[in-house]
């Protein structure tokens, strides 16, 4: 390194015998060359972003002088790199792997009630066999809820998620043929991710979220039930309308297999089964066949775990009235076209996305799932009940906004519930009490469509059926824990 005097003293020499003193600005200082400046700006940076000790302690830790030939290695070796590293919080890849996941369930059981009203009126079969389809779905999540505890337990929730989600997609083509009982069949399949989705969700996050957020962060990814509806909402009757039914199902499974696909290899790491050896399917024992009471008998340890996973229950009476009947329900009863009837079903998924997340975070400021759903349960009940009266005269943006409010709370509680019985679950049972609040759900989910089914099939009135789907939303006002649970 070199450096270059330039004197700034007078030119003229002093008197013989005089004592000259230099002023402070009159001394010589030196002039550094380009390289020594970029050095001044690579040091002035580093102390503006670590301190202004970094350089003082590195200095000390230098043996000698620089050795290097080029300046720019000196400085990309000194300049400090931990402010240029970001680092993702470590829940965020979990979130969003479950978050697509489960909005890819959600679509895939979605398109039943889109694409139902199209193949019924080529097959010849009535409007409310779509409730029967629809039981047949949920039936499928409540056969894996009761039976896959102990392979969901061997496997990892995330994997047999994956699985559930590859068969339905390959069971779609049963829809081709005019045969109720195939269409019964594969609607029983696509099902079962439904029942995976859940305990594989709560068993992850539960792992990875912050205490603080965890309402938050289950509500977000419950928003991908109704994020999966919108997506079916809207690309389904497009996808019909240029193409037909048929096309539309090849493209509904295309949707399923890619994401499932691309997450494949992050669920050895998020289960937990990294590392771990054995059958993919074991062979099932007297013991494993006693594991079946063990969600359900989980549920009864805690009463009010129970409680809570009955709140849910009843929340699901309105919730799966409107999912299976208002495409249906407005092409029939109110004159509107499959597309029509589609962009409203998506603008009720909508309303279940922003409900979801916007519910998580209420219950987390209001530190009470009890106070939260309770404002649920009471827009539930009123919104089913007024869709039950609508008639041909009421204005597009009145049975819209309508959809939205549905949406935003008997679409939007299930993220507040799964994270309040995640949380009054003990650890190590977290999979088994999200597995039988499901059951629950699902036997709802099973029992509320075909009654509805049964009671249009037997009057012919929509207007009570929706009344009394909303009744059970208002029911939940009874059932909610009174002490203060809020999240922790």
């Amino acid at each position: 390194m070199m450096f270059y005097l330039r004197p700034r003293v007078k030119t003229e020499l002093p008197a013989k015998g005089a004592v000259v003193r230099l002023r402070t600005s009159d001394r010589p200082k030196p002039v550094r060359s380009r390289p020594c400046q970029a050095l001044a700006l690579a040091r002035d940076e580093g102390r503006r972003q670590t301190g202004l000790g970094y350089y003082e302690k590195r200095k000390r830790r230098l043996d000698g002088p620089m050795r290097s030939s080029s300046i720019f290695s000196f400085i990309q070796q000194e300049r400090p790199r931990d402010f240029m590293k970001t680092n993702p919080p470590t829940w965020l890849v979990p979130v969003v792997a479950i978050f697509t996941l489960q909005t890819i369930s959600a679509f895939l059981s979605r398109l039943i009630p889109i694409v139902a009203p199209a193949m019924s009126d080529e097959f010849g079969w009535s409007g409310s066999s779509i409730g029967y389809l629809t039981a047949s779905n949920a039936v499928g999540g409540l056969a894996v809820l009761v039976a896959g505890s102990a392979l969901l337990r061997q496997i990892g929730g995330m994997r047999m998620l994956q699985l559930t989600l590859l068969l339905g997609a390959a069971c779609v083509v049963f829809f081709l043929y005019p045969s109720l009982v195939l269409v019964l069949f594969a609607c029983f399949v696509m099902g079962m991710s439904n029942g995976a989705a859940n305990p594989a969700g709560s068993e992850v996050l539960q792992k990875f979220s912050p205490p603080g957020k965890r309402n938050l962060i289950f509500s977000i990814k419950q928003a991908g039930v109704p994020l999966g509806g919108m997506v079916a909402g809207l690309l389904i009757p497009l996808v019909i309308v240029l193409a037909g039914w048929r096309i539309a199902l090849f493209v509904c499974a295309l949707v399923v297999l890619l994401p499932t696909l691309l997450t494949w290899r992050l669920s050895p790491a998020l289960d937990g089964t990294a590392g771990k050896k054995g059958r993919l399917f074991a062979v099932p024992t007297r013991e494993s066949l006693r594991m079946l009471r063990v969600p359900l008998a989980a549920l009864a340890d805690n009463p009010g775990l129970l409680k809570m996973s009955v709140v849910g229950s009843l929340f699901a009476a309105s919730q799966s009235c409107w999912f299976a009947f208002t495409v249906i329900y407005l092409v029939d009863r109110l004159g509107f076209s499959l597309s029509l009837a589609g962009a409203v079903f998506a603008v009720m998924q909508v309303g279940g996305v922003i409900g979801r997340v916007a519910l998580g975070w209420l219950s987390d400021q209001l530190g009470s799932a009890t106070a939260t759903l309770s404002i649920a349960a009471i827009l539930s009940a009123a919104s089913t009940a007024l869709l039950g009266v609508t008639s041909t005269q009421w204005p597009l943006w009145a049975i819209v906004l309508l959809a939205f409010v549905a949406g935003c709370s008997a679409a939007g509680w299930n993220g507040v519930q799964i994270a309040e019985v995640a949380r009054r679950s003990p650890p190590r049972l977290i999979a088994e009490t999200a597995a039988g609040a499901g059951i629950l759900v699902s036997l709802v989910n099973i029992a509320a469509p075909t009654a509805f089914a049964l009671f249009i099939t037997a009057t012919g009135h929509y207007d009570y059926a929706f009344i009394c789907a909303g009744a059970c939303s208002l029911f939940v006002l009874a059932f909610l824990p009174r002490e203060r649970c809020g999240a922790s």
